[in-house]
């Protein structure tokens, strides 16, 4: 049989951040940890944690070596993942790596942001930091994967990003996001820009991570895709599969139920090979190719992610409408249901707004400080990277000295201050609070501690300056947060059922989700950062806030209630 199959899994943790603790900017960041105990079952195992981010990070050990056993599959695992598993699991690491000599490891970027959805001076500095923090694992192959976060993709970012790489990239994504031109495009090697790029095969991939099908449906699903005229022609052709590596968690029998899939295809004749490595095997010619094969031109619609909400779409394929709050293509807002209730998601429209400022504000404190220095700020911030994954790099021996960081700066040490408060700029970035349907949840509050963080220490950077007054407006928007309805003029946004937009919806969906607060978790968590931060006159700015409530506490997010938590009714930071 010609049919060849791969799978990819995405590893990603945003980590349980609930307080970045003061720094100098010369070392790694130091933080408090949320303490909600949970539990994880695979097989006859339990592996419990501190938090959701610990028990997860645990399971990699078992996971890893499951998965060393196996041909086909690649991987990618986000920056500050490997990070807090080299602190808190470096075996865990130890076995990621090693496994990486037999799997392919395909590069990601820093702090899983919507990549499309940040400038593009970020952009380019987290594509850059992912080509540099992969290096040691990628070696000297030709052809790689990338992952895109959520695989929300247009054309300007993949050519940004294929520009920083003399590798030809494969841009891994979903069926639903690629717009085939004939049909014998499906399943081969398909050009976009100067890179390639494959899609999932998402019913299959959904089947798997969400458990509709058995071992044997899983096969038959596969196998019903074979190409009968490429098999007369003797053409490999590739079913690719993606899911997140937390698919092998969602029940005790996950890990076994995917290892004995990949068995039956390996007794059906099915050949498994990752999709770069397919790709090459084209390229080079060890695999035939049909006419034109990997000459072919793959459309590729912008914005569309793997995971988007597929109900919502008006034309078969996915957009980025989930970390929106609104419908792309009219720009209507809409309700999810969550535990029977419906919440609108409007919150998201203010939250993606508002970290668009908070991020312009911070890169625009730190460029002026470099400027100030006389600092290269795109070299310099690239290689700030080897301090804030100073372990990992070091784990390789890559240089990570302050003489090589501050070069670009002229060994001006007030540089690594400004490359910390970006950096955590950066971390404030990840895409999983809007992500879920409420507001509530722990990744949120991490966002929000994190970016107050940067806010607090740029206000303490420029104190006498005439920017301190922007940094101290943009803190106290995080603070205000739900005024933010009246001050943007949510109301006047198209809605999908007519009362998503509404002041009552608006509060709904802020509404706290714990018994021991009375904020929204934005407010929540910049009162927790500014209630420790916030010394001297700066002290007033939250003397009016009822700082007992300015706790960690948040409510559970849906995809986490499998887990066996000590407390199930909301996600809790034990004191």
């Amino acid at each position: 049989m010609f049919m060849k199959y791969a799978h990819h899994f995405h590893a990603y943790q945003p980590g349980d951040i609930v307080y970045v603790n003061d720094g100098d900017g010369s070392g790694p960041i130091e933080y408090e940890e949320r303490k909600s105990p949970v539990a994880v079952r695979i097989g006859d195992e339990e592996v419990r944690g501190e938090n959701w981010t610990r028990a997860m990070l645990y399971s990699y050990e078992r996971i890893s070596e499951v998965l060393s056993r196996l041909k086909g599959v690649s991987v990618d695992i986000e920056p500050f993942t490997f990070f807090m598993l080299l602190r808190y699991q470096k075996k865990a690491l130890e076995e990621t790596v090693e496994l990486f000599e037999s799997i392919d490891a395909v590069p990601t970027v820093p702090f899983h942001p919507i990549m499309p959805h940040l400038d593009e001076f970020e952009q380019k500095i987290l594509a850059r930091v992912s080509f540099d923090f992969y290096a040691p694992l990628i070696g000297d192959k030709p052809v790689i994967g990338y992952w895109l976060p959520e695989a929300v993709i247009t054309g300007k970012t993949a050519q940004l990003i294929e520009s920083l790489t003399e590798k030809k990239l494969v841009f891994l994504l979903d069926e639903r996001q690629l717009l085939y031109d004939f049909p014998q495009a499906k399943y081969s090697c398909n050009r976009y820009g100067n890179s390639f790029v494959f899609g999932r095969e998402w019913s299959l991939s959904d089947a798997f991570a969400f458990n509709t099908l058995d071992v044997s449906g899983l096969v038959n699903e596969t196998l019903s895709r074979r190409d009968e005229y490429k098999e007369k022609l003797g053409v490999p052709y590739l079913i690719f599969t993606a899911s997140d590596l937390e698919s092998l968690l969602g029940n005790p029998a996950q890990l076994d139920r995917f290892v004995a899939w990949m068995d039956a295809l390996g007794r059906s004749r099915v050949e498994r090979i990752s999709a770069p490595s397919f790709v090459w095997r084209k390229l080079s010619s060890e695999f035939r190719r049909l006419e034109g094969e990997c000459s072919f031109e793959m459309p590729v619609k912008d914005y569309s992610s793997w995971s988007d909400y597929f109900d919502l779409s008006l034309d078969g394929k996915t957009s980025d409408s989930r970390w929106l709050g609104y419908r792309r293509v009219d720009g209507r807002v809409f309700a999810r249901e969550v535990d029977g209730r419906k919440i609108s998601q409007l919150w998201k429209v203010a939250f993606t707004r508002l970290f668009g400022e908070l991020n312009r504000t911070v890169r625009l404190g730190v460029l002026t400080g470099l400027k100030e220095l006389n600092a290269g700020p795109e070299e310099f911030l690239v290689r700030y990277a080897r301090i804030f994954f100073r372990d990992y790099y070091g784990y390789f021996g890559i240089e990570t000295s302050l003489d090589y960081v501050l070069e670009p700066a002229g060994g001006d040490r007030n540089a690594l201050k400004l490359g910390r408060i970006y950096y955590l700029m950066l971390l404030a970035n990840h895409s999983c609070p809007r992500f879920w349907e409420n507001l509530d949840t722990r990744v949120a509050f991490s966002n929000v501690s994190v970016m107050a963080k940067a806010l607090i220490e740029l206000m303490k950077y420029f104190e006498g300056s005439e920017l301190w007054s922007l940094f101290l407006g943009a803190y106290l928007k995080l603070l205000n947060f739900e005024n933010l309805y009246h001050l943007w003029k949510l109301s006047a946004m198209p809605s999908m059922e007519g009362w998503e937009t509404s002041e009552k919806a608006w509060h709904e969906a802020l509404k706290p989700e714990v018994p021991t607060s009375g904020y929204n978790v934005v407010t929540r968590a910049a009162l927790y950062v500014g209630k420790r931060d916030l010394r001297g006159d700066l002290r007033g700015i939250i003397e009016g806030y009822n700082l007992e409530w300015a706790v960690a506490d948040t409510g559970h997010i849906a995809g986490e209630k499998h887990g066996l938590w000590e407390n199930p009714q909301y996600c809790e930071h034990g004191r």
